[in-house]
């Protein structure tokens, strides 16, 4: 019978998540619900040194906010819990002990001073010192210390910690699901720090015993976890759990948008894109790092954004609603090689959400932002403007730099379209148009611009210049949407004070 698939996304609550993990969760995700399987969250803080407050609640919020959502884990409960690490901590003892008994672990002694001055007799010899199979008997341990020796530093409780005994010269594979066969000789690997006398399992230890209690099919993570992954496969053969033990894929790397080394929090402030999906504020230093969500970006948008960086669909279609990911997801077409991260694509995915989101619910948030900059208008009016400037924005906060002449009008005027536009007789025929503009009583777009345009055309005026100045005055530059649609909105009055004041303003600087 083949296994149910259950996956978990594991992080360590030491401060924000970066969007490599959200990336790696969202793989999970859509592996498991492509299988019909179980996605769980795992909170693994056996490093309490590094516990930051705050940071488990954000790891939710995130994923709240991005609408993956997990079948069981912390916060929402299942049948294999408690699902943070360090609730479960008395159970890892049970687990150490067992590798002591069959000789697949042993106790190691030595203090951290003592490890230093070994570390510095190597550097003397311009060697790397490493705890393994070739030092391990000159050190401080249960393999180089008669019994009734460790069992005296055992009862008068002597600072230990639980190493992980690799064999001697064993070839130790790795079936990964993305990257094939992986070999590794024992002989360079060093035996790992499983368990510490103060009760607290490592990531290692907890993390193989967690997954097979927790009866997990697939490990899917990052690739800087296969380092450790010929330890993981030896602790699941020490166990005697080789035939439950998950398959493994270890994803490529989200790199920095030039292409040299992994994506950090550095990288975005260096060049203004969020590295976190939310906004995040360090307890202590008080330092706020910018998120997805309060940048402007969509949930959908991320999502689609993560994808594709280091996956393929095999088609031409870039964007995917969360259920197409599901239906077209294999493991298959995640690429071996690190994925640069680009901004310009992320500002490309989020512009064509925004273009599907309604313009009542853009309007909303545009609200917010006139009511900020101390402007009071309808919604009714946010959303006329939301229609014509929309198609020009990725995000919301874009909006006031396309539409602030709405709102405003123009202090300066560009001077590239005055040298190249405002002819001598420019006020004179500006005034025509206002005094055309004001005799109109239906001043909708269809009646003002057949107006205009029938003046230009029966005078036999340039349309490329007058139509220009007519804009220059209502904006203060050549920019915006149809002219016709943006006088009607501010209305006649406004308008036709727009053209005077730049008749005189630009007249007098002619």
């Amino acid at each position: 019978m083949e296994r149910k698939v259950r996956v978990r996304f594991a992080p360590s609550p030491t401060g924000p998540l970066h969007i490599g993990g959200v990336r790696t969760a969202l793989y999970n995700y859509l592996f498991a619900k492509k299988h019909g399987g179980d996605f769980l969250l795992r909170i693994e803080d056996t490093d309490q040194t590094r516990f930051v407050p705050g940071a488990e609640e954000y790891i939710i919020e995130a994923f709240d906010w991005l609408g993956i959502k997990f079948d069981e884990g912390q916060g929402i409960g299942g049948d294999y819990g408690p699902y943070r690490q360090s609730d479960r901590k008395p159970m890892y003892k049970e687990y150490a002990d067992k590798l002591i008994e069959t000789c697949w672990a042993y106790y190691a002694f030595d203090s951290p001073e003592e490890l230093d001055n070994v570390r510095k007799e190597f550097e003397k010899e311009k060697k790397n010192f490493q705890y393994d199979c070739n030092t391990r008997a000159a050190l401080k341990n249960s393999l180089s210390l008669s019994k009734e020796e460790t069992n005296t530093l055992l009862e008068n409780n002597t600072p230990y910690v639980i190493r992980f005994k690799f064999p001697k010269d064993t070839e130790i594979i790795i079936h990964d699901l993305i990257r094939g066969e992986v070999r590794m000789n024992s002989n360079l690997l060093d035996d790992k720090v499983l368990y510490k006398s103060d009760g607290m399992p490592t990531y290692h230890l907890a993390n193989i015993v967690d997954d097979h209690l927790m009866k997990i099919s697939h490990v899917i993570r990052g690739e800087e976890w296969l380092p450790s992954c010929p330890l993981h496969v030896m602790l699941y053969k020490a166990f005697g759990w080789e035939d439950t033990m998950p398959k493994f894929a270890h994803l490529p790397l989200l790199l920095k948008p030039e292409g040299n080394g992994k994506l950090s929090k550095r990288d975005g402030d260096r060049l203004g894109f969020p590295v976190f999906p939310l906004e995040w504020q360090d307890p202590i230093s008080k330092e706020t790092s910018s998120g997805y969500r309060e940048t402007g970006y969509f949930p959908e948008a991320v999502i689609n954004i993560l994808a594709l960086l280091g996956w393929n669909s095999g088609t031409e279609q870039e964007i995917f609603t969360l259920e197409e990911l599901i239906d077209i997801f294999t493991i298959e077409r995640i690429s071996k090689s690190g994925a640069k991260f680009d901004l310009e694509k992320a500002k490309w995915f989020n512009h064509q959400y925004f273009q599907l989101m309604p313009n009542d619910k853009i309007a909303e948030e545009y609200l917010k932002i006139l009511k900020e900059k101390g402007f009071n208008a309808s919604l009714e009016f946010a959303e006329k403007v939301v229609s014509l400037v929309k198609e020009r924005c990725s995000f919301v906060q874009e909006i006031w730099d396309q539409s602030s002449f709405f709102f405003l009008r123009p202090e300066t005027y560009d001077q590239k379209i005055i040298k190249k536009r405002w002819k001598e007789d420019t006020p004179q025929r500006l005034g025509e148009i206002a005094d055309i503009l004001n005799s109109i009583t239906d001043f909708s777009v269809e009646t003002t611009d057949q107006a205009v345009h029938s003046f230009i055309e029966k005078n036999e005026l340039n349309m490329g210049q007058i139509m220009n100045c007519l804009r220059l005055s209502i904006v203060g530059e050549g920019k915006g949407p149809n002219l016709f649609e943006i006088i009607c909105l501010i209305g006649k009055e406004e308008t036709l004070e727009r053209i005077n004041t730049a008749i005189e303003t630009i007249g007098k600087n002619e």
